[in-house]
Protein backbone atom coordinates (compact mmCIF):
# COMPACT_ATOMS: atom_id res chain seq x y z
CA UNK A 1 0.00 0.00 0.00
CA UNK A 2 1.53 3.30 -1.05
CA UNK A 3 1.32 6.48 0.93
CA UNK A 4 -0.96 8.09 -1.66
CA UNK A 5 -3.27 5.11 -1.72
CA UNK A 6 -3.40 5.08 2.07
CA UNK A 7 -4.34 8.76 2.05
CA UNK A 8 -7.03 8.32 -0.64
CA UNK A 9 -8.64 5.10 0.50
CA UNK A 10 -8.40 5.32 4.24
CA UNK A 11 -8.30 9.03 5.08
CA UNK A 12 -11.38 8.83 7.39
CA UNK A 13 -9.95 5.82 9.24
CA UNK A 14 -6.60 7.55 9.62
CA UNK A 15 -8.34 10.69 10.92
CA UNK A 16 -10.21 8.62 13.53
CA UNK A 17 -6.93 7.05 14.67
CA UNK A 18 -5.38 10.48 15.04
CA UNK A 19 -8.36 11.62 17.17
CA UNK A 20 -8.02 8.53 19.36
CA UNK A 21 -4.32 9.23 19.81
CA UNK A 22 -5.29 12.68 21.14
CA UNK A 23 -7.69 11.15 23.66
CA UNK A 24 -5.16 8.60 24.92
CA UNK A 25 -2.66 11.30 25.91
CA UNK A 26 -5.24 13.74 27.26
CA UNK A 27 -6.77 11.24 29.70
CA UNK A 28 -3.45 9.58 30.61
CA UNK A 29 -1.76 12.91 31.36
CA UNK A 30 -4.78 13.97 33.36
CA UNK A 31 -3.94 11.16 35.82
CA UNK A 32 -0.29 12.24 35.96
CA UNK A 33 -1.10 15.92 36.41
CA UNK A 34 -3.46 15.13 39.28
CA UNK A 35 -0.46 13.90 41.32
CA UNK A 36 0.03 17.46 42.57
CA UNK A 37 -3.62 17.65 43.60
CA UNK A 38 -3.72 14.42 45.62
CA UNK A 39 -0.54 15.33 47.54
CA UNK A 40 -2.43 18.35 48.86
CA UNK A 41 -6.06 17.24 49.17
CA UNK A 42 -5.42 13.68 50.35
CA UNK A 43 -1.98 14.11 51.97
CA UNK A 44 -0.32 11.54 49.67
CA UNK A 45 3.45 10.95 49.65
CA UNK A 46 5.46 11.28 46.43
CA UNK A 47 5.00 7.56 45.79
CA UNK A 48 1.26 7.58 46.55
CA UNK A 49 0.81 10.67 44.36
CA UNK A 50 1.51 8.33 41.45
CA UNK A 51 -1.19 5.86 42.49
CA UNK A 52 -3.65 7.25 39.96
CA UNK A 53 -1.09 6.83 37.19
CA UNK A 54 -0.21 3.37 38.53
CA UNK A 55 -3.88 2.34 38.52
CA UNK A 56 -4.27 3.75 35.01
CA UNK A 57 -1.37 1.71 33.67
CA UNK A 58 -1.92 -1.45 35.73
CA UNK A 59 -5.20 -1.67 33.79
CA UNK A 60 -3.01 -2.32 30.72
CA UNK A 61 -1.58 -5.42 32.40
CA UNK A 62 -5.12 -6.66 33.12
CA UNK A 63 -6.66 -5.75 29.77
CA UNK A 64 -3.86 -6.03 27.21
CA UNK A 65 -4.28 -9.66 26.17
CA UNK A 66 -8.13 -9.73 26.52
CA UNK A 67 -8.34 -6.58 24.41
CA UNK A 68 -6.15 -8.22 21.76
CA UNK A 69 -8.62 -11.12 21.67
CA UNK A 70 -11.54 -8.70 21.38
CA UNK A 71 -9.78 -6.94 18.51
CA UNK A 72 -9.23 -10.24 16.70
CA UNK A 73 -12.83 -11.42 17.16
CA UNK A 74 -14.82 -8.18 16.99
CA UNK A 75 -12.61 -5.88 14.95
CA UNK A 76 -11.28 -2.35 15.26
CA UNK A 77 -14.59 -0.47 15.24
CA UNK A 78 -16.28 -2.49 17.99
CA UNK A 79 -13.15 -2.33 20.16
CA UNK A 80 -12.84 1.44 19.70
CA UNK A 81 -16.51 2.08 20.55
CA UNK A 82 -16.32 -0.08 23.67
CA UNK A 83 -13.14 1.72 24.73
CA UNK A 84 -14.76 5.15 24.36
CA UNK A 85 -17.73 4.16 26.54
CA UNK A 86 -15.43 2.75 29.23
CA UNK A 87 -13.29 5.90 29.09
CA UNK A 88 -16.32 8.12 29.60
CA UNK A 89 -17.28 6.11 32.69
CA UNK A 90 -13.73 6.17 34.10
CA UNK A 91 -13.31 9.92 33.80
CA UNK A 92 -16.81 10.36 35.23
CA UNK A 93 -15.78 8.43 38.35
CA UNK A 94 -12.68 10.62 38.71
CA UNK A 95 -14.89 13.69 38.37
CA UNK A 96 -17.13 12.48 41.21
CA UNK A 97 -14.16 11.72 43.49
CA UNK A 98 -13.58 15.43 44.12
CA UNK A 99 -17.07 15.87 45.49
CA UNK A 100 -17.00 12.57 47.37
CA UNK A 101 -13.67 13.67 48.95
CA UNK A 102 -12.40 10.13 48.36
CA UNK A 103 -8.91 9.15 47.20
CA UNK A 104 -10.12 5.56 46.70
CA UNK A 105 -12.86 6.71 44.30
CA UNK A 106 -10.30 8.76 42.36
CA UNK A 107 -7.95 5.77 42.01
CA UNK A 108 -10.88 3.54 40.96
CA UNK A 109 -11.77 6.02 38.21
CA UNK A 110 -8.17 6.09 36.99
CA UNK A 111 -8.18 2.29 36.88
CA UNK A 112 -11.37 2.17 34.78
CA UNK A 113 -10.03 4.88 32.46
CA UNK A 114 -6.90 2.78 32.03
CA UNK A 115 -8.96 -0.05 30.50
CA UNK A 116 -10.12 2.43 27.88
CA UNK A 117 -6.62 3.72 27.12
CA UNK A 118 -5.34 0.16 26.71
CA UNK A 119 -8.10 -0.76 24.26
CA UNK A 120 -7.62 2.44 22.25
CA UNK A 121 -3.87 1.83 21.98
CA UNK A 122 -4.52 -1.69 20.74
CA UNK A 123 -6.71 -0.24 17.99
CA UNK A 124 -4.71 2.72 16.74
CA UNK A 125 -1.14 1.41 16.62
CA UNK A 126 -1.55 -1.72 14.46
CA UNK A 127 -4.15 0.03 12.30
CA UNK A 128 -1.88 2.96 11.47
CA UNK A 129 1.08 0.64 10.90
CA UNK A 130 -1.06 -1.46 8.52
CA UNK A 131 -2.53 1.53 6.69
CA UNK A 132 1.00 2.81 6.16
CA UNK A 133 2.09 -0.53 4.71
CA UNK A 134 4.53 -1.31 7.54
CA UNK A 135 8.24 -0.48 7.38
CA UNK A 136 9.36 3.15 7.39
CA UNK A 137 6.01 4.32 6.00
CA UNK A 138 4.13 2.57 8.79
CA UNK A 139 6.43 4.21 11.33
CA UNK A 140 5.87 7.58 9.64
CA UNK A 141 2.09 7.30 9.99
CA UNK A 142 2.42 6.32 13.67
CA UNK A 143 4.62 9.39 14.19
CA UNK A 144 1.91 11.63 12.70
CA UNK A 145 -0.59 10.01 15.05
CA UNK A 146 1.86 10.56 17.86
CA UNK A 147 1.82 14.27 17.06
CA UNK A 148 -1.90 14.33 17.85
CA UNK A 149 -1.09 12.38 21.00
CA UNK A 150 1.34 15.12 22.02
CA UNK A 151 -1.29 17.82 21.55
CA UNK A 152 -3.57 16.05 24.02
CA UNK A 153 -0.64 15.51 26.36
CA UNK A 154 0.28 19.20 26.20
CA UNK A 155 -3.18 20.52 26.99
CA UNK A 156 -4.01 18.36 30.07
CA UNK A 157 -1.18 19.40 32.46
CA UNK A 158 -1.41 23.03 31.38
CA UNK A 159 -5.12 23.15 32.18
CA UNK A 160 -4.68 21.41 35.55
CA UNK A 161 -1.80 23.72 36.54
CA UNK A 162 -3.72 26.81 35.45
CA UNK A 163 -6.90 25.76 37.30
CA UNK A 164 -5.00 24.93 40.51
CA UNK A 165 -3.13 28.24 40.50
CA UNK A 166 0.16 29.43 41.93
CA UNK A 167 0.18 27.52 45.22
CA UNK A 168 0.00 23.79 45.88
CA UNK A 169 -2.08 24.60 48.97
CA UNK A 170 -5.00 25.48 46.67
CA UNK A 171 -4.94 22.16 44.78
CA UNK A 172 -8.18 20.14 44.88
CA UNK A 173 -9.88 17.66 42.54
CA UNK A 174 -12.92 19.94 42.34
CA UNK A 175 -10.76 22.77 40.96
CA UNK A 176 -9.57 20.49 38.16
CA UNK A 177 -13.12 19.30 37.37
CA UNK A 178 -13.44 21.35 34.12
CA UNK A 179 -10.62 19.28 32.59
CA UNK A 180 -12.54 16.07 33.28
CA UNK A 181 -15.70 17.54 31.80
CA UNK A 182 -13.73 18.34 28.63
CA UNK A 183 -12.49 14.73 28.53
CA UNK A 184 -16.04 13.36 28.82
CA UNK A 185 -17.23 15.65 26.01
CA UNK A 186 -14.38 14.44 23.79
CA UNK A 187 -15.36 10.83 24.48
CA UNK A 188 -19.00 11.54 23.60
CA UNK A 189 -18.07 13.24 20.30
CA UNK A 190 -15.62 10.46 19.43
CA UNK A 191 -18.29 7.81 19.94
CA UNK A 192 -20.52 9.48 17.35
CA UNK A 193 -17.66 9.99 14.86
CA UNK A 194 -16.44 6.40 15.14
CA UNK A 195 -19.99 5.08 14.78
CA UNK A 196 -20.38 6.95 11.49
CA UNK A 197 -16.92 6.12 10.08
CA UNK A 198 -16.15 3.09 7.92
CA UNK A 199 -13.07 1.38 9.34
CA UNK A 200 -11.19 -1.45 7.54
CA UNK A 201 -10.75 -4.71 9.48
CA UNK A 202 -7.46 -6.25 8.26
CA UNK A 203 -6.85 -8.45 11.31
CA UNK A 204 -10.37 -9.57 12.24
CA UNK A 205 -10.93 -13.34 12.26
CA UNK A 206 -12.67 -14.74 9.19
CA UNK A 207 -16.11 -16.38 9.25
CA UNK A 208 -14.43 -19.75 8.73
CA UNK A 209 -12.09 -19.17 11.69
CA UNK A 210 -15.04 -18.13 13.86
CA UNK A 211 -17.03 -21.28 12.98
CA UNK A 212 -14.02 -23.47 13.73
CA UNK A 213 -13.46 -21.72 17.07
CA UNK A 214 -17.10 -22.05 18.13
CA UNK A 215 -17.12 -25.71 17.12
CA UNK A 216 -13.95 -26.34 19.08
CA UNK A 217 -12.13 -27.31 15.91
CA UNK A 218 -9.72 -24.41 15.71
CA UNK A 219 -6.21 -25.58 14.83
CA UNK A 220 -3.72 -24.69 17.53
CA UNK A 221 -0.92 -22.62 16.12
CA UNK A 222 2.50 -23.87 17.26
CA UNK A 223 3.77 -20.29 17.14
CA UNK A 224 2.77 -17.00 18.74
CA UNK A 225 4.19 -13.47 18.90
CA UNK A 226 6.33 -14.69 21.79
CA UNK A 227 8.12 -16.98 19.32
CA UNK A 228 9.85 -13.89 17.91
CA UNK A 229 12.87 -12.72 19.91
CA UNK A 230 12.73 -9.17 18.55
CA UNK A 231 9.10 -8.87 19.65
CA UNK A 232 9.77 -10.15 23.18
CA UNK A 233 12.64 -7.71 23.65
CA UNK A 234 10.53 -4.97 22.05
CA UNK A 235 7.73 -5.57 24.55
CA UNK A 236 10.27 -5.20 27.37
CA UNK A 237 11.57 -2.05 25.69
CA UNK A 238 8.07 -0.58 25.60
CA UNK A 239 7.71 -1.33 29.34
CA UNK A 240 10.79 0.77 30.03
CA UNK A 241 9.97 3.42 27.43
CA UNK A 242 6.49 4.26 28.75
CA UNK A 243 7.94 4.41 32.26
CA UNK A 244 10.54 6.89 31.00
CA UNK A 245 8.00 8.99 29.09
CA UNK A 246 5.66 9.26 32.08
CA UNK A 247 8.29 9.27 34.83
CA UNK A 248 10.20 12.31 33.54
CA UNK A 249 7.26 14.79 33.73
CA UNK A 250 5.38 13.20 36.64
CA UNK A 251 8.33 13.24 39.03
CA UNK A 252 9.30 16.76 37.93
CA UNK A 253 5.70 17.92 38.42
CA UNK A 254 5.50 16.69 42.03
CA UNK A 255 8.99 17.93 42.92
CA UNK A 256 9.04 21.40 41.36
CA UNK A 257 5.41 22.17 42.24
CA UNK A 258 6.39 21.76 45.89
CA UNK A 259 9.14 24.39 45.63
CA UNK A 260 7.94 27.82 46.75
CA UNK A 261 10.13 29.45 44.13
CA UNK A 262 8.38 27.56 41.32
CA UNK A 263 4.84 26.37 42.26
CA UNK A 264 2.13 24.39 40.40
CA UNK A 265 1.25 26.95 37.71
CA UNK A 266 4.80 27.49 36.43
CA UNK A 267 5.63 23.80 36.76
CA UNK A 268 2.44 22.86 34.92
CA UNK A 269 3.47 25.18 32.10
CA UNK A 270 6.84 23.45 31.74
CA UNK A 271 5.29 19.99 31.97
CA UNK A 272 3.03 21.07 29.12
CA UNK A 273 6.14 22.26 27.31
CA UNK A 274 7.58 18.74 27.72
CA UNK A 275 4.60 17.33 25.80
CA UNK A 276 4.87 20.22 23.35
CA UNK A 277 8.47 19.17 22.73
CA UNK A 278 7.12 15.69 22.04
CA UNK A 279 4.74 17.22 19.50
CA UNK A 280 7.58 19.03 17.77
CA UNK A 281 9.75 15.92 17.81
CA UNK A 282 6.98 13.77 16.36
CA UNK A 283 6.32 16.27 13.58
CA UNK A 284 10.01 16.14 12.69
CA UNK A 285 9.99 12.36 13.07
CA UNK A 286 6.99 12.03 10.79
CA UNK A 287 8.66 14.26 8.19
CA UNK A 288 11.85 12.20 8.08
CA UNK A 289 10.30 8.84 9.02
CA UNK A 290 10.26 7.64 5.41
CA UNK A 291 14.01 8.19 5.10
CA UNK A 292 15.46 7.51 8.55
CA UNK A 293 15.19 4.00 10.01
CA UNK A 294 13.39 3.31 13.28
CA UNK A 295 16.62 1.80 14.64
CA UNK A 296 18.58 5.01 14.03
CA UNK A 297 15.82 7.15 15.54
CA UNK A 298 15.71 5.07 18.72
CA UNK A 299 19.49 4.94 19.16
CA UNK A 300 19.99 8.69 18.74
CA UNK A 301 17.07 9.81 20.90
CA UNK A 302 17.83 7.39 23.78
CA UNK A 303 21.44 8.60 23.85
CA UNK A 304 20.38 12.26 23.87
CA UNK A 305 17.85 11.63 26.66
CA UNK A 306 20.56 10.12 28.86
CA UNK A 307 22.69 13.22 28.29
CA UNK A 308 19.86 15.63 29.22
CA UNK A 309 18.89 13.71 32.36
CA UNK A 310 22.46 13.43 33.62
CA UNK A 311 22.91 17.19 33.16
CA UNK A 312 19.65 17.79 35.08
CA UNK A 313 20.78 15.53 37.94
CA UNK A 314 24.10 17.32 38.42
CA UNK A 315 22.79 20.85 37.83
CA UNK A 316 22.38 22.71 41.18
CA UNK A 317 18.78 23.83 41.82
CA UNK A 318 20.06 27.33 42.51
CA UNK A 319 21.05 27.72 38.86
CA UNK A 320 18.02 29.36 37.26
CA UNK A 321 16.96 31.37 34.24
CA UNK A 322 14.67 33.89 35.86
CA UNK A 323 12.72 31.79 38.36
CA UNK A 324 12.99 28.57 36.34
CA UNK A 325 15.59 25.98 37.45
CA UNK A 326 17.83 24.97 34.54
CA UNK A 327 17.41 21.32 35.58
CA UNK A 328 13.66 21.62 34.86
CA UNK A 329 14.47 23.01 31.42
CA UNK A 330 16.68 20.02 30.57
CA UNK A 331 14.01 17.58 31.77
CA UNK A 332 11.52 19.43 29.56
CA UNK A 333 13.84 19.03 26.56
CA UNK A 334 13.71 15.26 27.06
CA UNK A 335 10.33 15.45 25.34
CA UNK A 336 12.22 15.91 22.06
CA UNK A 337 13.83 12.52 22.70
CA UNK A 338 10.85 10.51 23.95
CA UNK A 339 8.73 11.83 21.07
CA UNK A 340 9.64 9.21 18.46
CA UNK A 341 10.54 6.26 20.69
CA UNK A 342 7.05 4.72 20.83
CA UNK A 343 6.63 4.54 17.06
CA UNK A 344 10.17 3.31 16.56
CA UNK A 345 9.87 0.49 19.11
CA UNK A 346 6.42 -0.57 17.92
CA UNK A 347 7.55 -0.55 14.29
CA UNK A 348 10.68 -2.60 15.04
CA UNK A 349 8.74 -5.05 17.22
CA UNK A 350 5.85 -5.61 14.81
CA UNK A 351 7.99 -5.95 11.70
CA UNK A 352 7.58 -9.37 10.11
CA UNK A 353 4.84 -10.64 12.46
CA UNK A 354 2.10 -10.89 9.80
CA UNK A 355 -0.94 -12.75 11.17
CA UNK A 356 0.41 -12.49 14.71
CA UNK A 357 0.12 -8.68 14.69
CA UNK A 358 -3.24 -8.44 16.51
CA UNK A 359 -2.18 -10.83 19.28
CA UNK A 360 1.18 -9.07 19.50
CA UNK A 361 -0.56 -5.74 19.99
CA UNK A 362 -2.41 -7.14 23.01
CA UNK A 363 0.81 -8.39 24.60
CA UNK A 364 2.49 -5.13 23.70
CA UNK A 365 -0.21 -3.15 25.50
CA UNK A 366 0.09 -5.37 28.57
CA UNK A 367 3.68 -4.18 28.99
CA UNK A 368 2.57 -0.54 28.79
CA UNK A 369 1.89 -0.97 32.52
CA UNK A 370 5.50 0.18 32.89
CA UNK A 371 4.08 3.69 32.59
CA UNK A 372 2.56 3.25 36.04
CA UNK A 373 5.06 0.91 37.69
CA UNK A 374 8.28 2.77 36.89
CA UNK A 375 7.04 6.26 37.97
CA UNK A 376 5.73 4.67 41.20
CA UNK A 377 9.11 3.03 41.84
CA UNK A 378 10.91 6.24 40.90
CA UNK A 379 8.88 8.30 43.37
CA UNK A 380 9.26 5.65 46.07
CA UNK A 381 12.99 6.04 45.44
CA UNK A 382 12.55 9.83 45.53
CA UNK A 383 11.05 9.56 49.03
CA UNK A 384 14.32 7.89 50.10
CA UNK A 385 17.11 9.62 48.15
CA UNK A 386 15.50 12.72 46.64
CA UNK A 387 13.60 13.44 43.44
CA UNK A 388 16.54 14.37 41.20
CA UNK A 389 18.64 11.35 42.27
CA UNK A 390 15.68 9.09 41.42
CA UNK A 391 16.24 9.89 37.73
CA UNK A 392 19.16 7.42 37.68
CA UNK A 393 16.48 4.72 37.41
CA UNK A 394 15.38 6.24 34.10
CA UNK A 395 18.98 6.36 32.88
CA UNK A 396 19.18 2.59 33.34
CA UNK A 397 15.91 2.15 31.41
CA UNK A 398 17.26 4.26 28.56
CA UNK A 399 20.34 2.05 28.48
CA UNK A 400 18.12 -0.93 27.63
CA UNK A 401 16.56 1.02 24.75
CA UNK A 402 20.01 1.59 23.29
CA UNK A 403 20.69 -2.15 23.61
CA UNK A 404 17.41 -2.91 21.80
CA UNK A 405 18.15 -0.49 18.96
CA UNK A 406 21.66 -1.82 18.39
CA UNK A 407 21.09 -5.57 18.82
CA UNK A 408 17.72 -6.70 20.16
CA UNK A 409 15.52 -5.42 17.32
CA UNK A 410 16.92 -7.79 14.68
CA UNK A 411 14.39 -10.41 13.51
CA UNK A 412 16.17 -13.75 13.88
CA UNK A 413 12.99 -15.82 13.44
CA UNK A 414 12.25 -15.31 9.75
CA UNK A 415 11.71 -19.04 9.32
CA UNK A 416 8.35 -18.85 11.13
CA UNK A 417 5.41 -18.68 8.63
CA UNK A 418 3.39 -15.50 9.18
CA UNK A 419 0.84 -15.53 6.35
CA UNK A 420 -2.82 -16.48 6.96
Amino acid sequence: MTKSNAGKSYAPAIAVCFALFFMIAFVTNLAGSMGVVVTNQFGASKALSQLGTLANFIAYACMGIPAGIILRRKGYKFTALAAVVIGFIGVGIQFLSGYAESFAVYVAGAFVAGFSMCMLNIVVNPMLNTLGGGGNKGNQLIQWGGSCNSIGGTIAPFLVGWLVGGSIKDATVAKAAPVMIIAMVIFAIAFVVIMLTKIPEPHMETAEEKRARLAGKAVKDPYSPLSFRHFVLGAIAIFFYVGIEVGIPNTANVYFSGLESVGPALTGTFISAYWLCMLFGRLVGASVGGKVSSKTMLLCTASAAILFIVIAIFMPQSVCIGSVPVSLIFLTLCGLCTSVMWGSIFNLSAEGLGKYTAAASGIFMTLVCGGGIIPFLQNALADKVGSMQSYWLLVLCLGFLIFYAVWGSKNVNKDIPVND
